[in-house]
């Protein structure tokens, strides 16, 4: 914690005071706009009768024509010895495509319901000051991942999915929340006290597979003014992957100021706090990106 009567320096004031604050918060306001509409179909159906969309996260049908399935339940019923029907193949290699081209954890920013949570967390550790953060390893997230299929393939079923908490957070706020809310709660809890972002940052196996199949996406943010960088390190304090951001901005092993990491959700908050206006969004092809 601070000493006694002492604010903590919020991440981003610089940023408010050279762009004003709805330039400082431009893409957080757009992604909670996204995941709140996102979210708002789905309920449109069961709350209002208006079935836009049916189903949830796991699988749906949009229009009662465009069917989107999950990649990673996909992989957990073929672990478990089924065969999904015609449209859960298709709706898994539509939604595999889409990620593959905008980059794989845009989900966990854009659309994940516990990025709220998660988020919610991170900004009471910077109010709080609270500096106790003991992160697993970084692999750790992928052993899940491969315990979750394995956990399939032993059970028959889709063991994984009654304890996963974007599931239970999708299908409690669709459907009800019940007990599931103590898992939600369990999330917060983790990353406000013990570890920094630890949930999405070191543990979720949904998070560990779309970061897979980031490795070649198009959708990146670079840092072509990183000469201006004042070493504030607002960008390192707020971003959920911080390690991804050195490559790019210090030349730490890449002379690209293009941030290649699979790692990398796409959250634009590197480009909302920075007031000296180092980052934007990008392709992996810019060339025109500079330093």
């Amino acid at each position: 914690m601070s000493a006694p009567g002492k604010t903590p320096r919020r991440p981003g004031t610089e940023a408010v005071a050279r762009k004003g604050w709805f330039a400082a918060h431009r893409w957080l306001l757009l992604r909670r706009v996204c995941q709140l509409a996102i979210l708002a179909l789905f309920l449109a159906g069961p709350w209002f009768g208006v079935w836009i969309v049916k189903g949830n996260l796991t699988s749906s049908l949009t229009f009662d024509v465009l069917p989107l399935t999950d990649p990673y339940v996909f992989l957990q019923i073929l672990a478990a010895g089924f065969l999904p029907a015609a449209t859960a193949c298709i709706g898994a290699l539509i939604v595999l495509a889409f990620y593959l081209i905008v980059g794989g954890r845009v989900f966990c920013a854009w659309v994940c319901p516990v990025n709220m949570i998660t988020d919610t967390a991170a900004w009471c550790r910077r109010r709080l000051d609270i500096k106790a953060n003991h992160p697993p390893s970084s692999m750790t997230r992928y052993w899940f991942l491969a315990g979750t299929f394995v956990l399939a393939f032993v059970s028959g079923a889709l063991a994984w999915e009654w304890l996963n908490p974007v599931a239970i957070a999708h299908r409690g706020l669709i459907f009800g929340m019940g007990a599931g809310v103590y898992f939600l709660v369990a999330v917060f809890i983790y990353d406000l006290l013990l570890t920094q972002r630890g949930w999405c940052g070191h543990l979720c196996p949904m998070g560990a597979l779309y970061s897979l199949l980031g490795k070649f996406a198009l959708l990146r943010v670079a840092a072509p003014k990183r000469a201006a960088c004042n070493d504030c390190m607002d960008c390192f304090a707020v971003c959920p992957e911080p390690q991804i951001i050195r490559p790019a901005l210090k030349r730490v092993g890449q002379d690209s100021p293009v941030i290649f990491d699979s790692l990398c959700t796409t959250c634009g908050r590197c480009i909302d706090v920075c007031g000296q206006k180092v980052f934007r969004f990008t392709h992996r092809f810019d060339s025109g990106s500079s330093s």
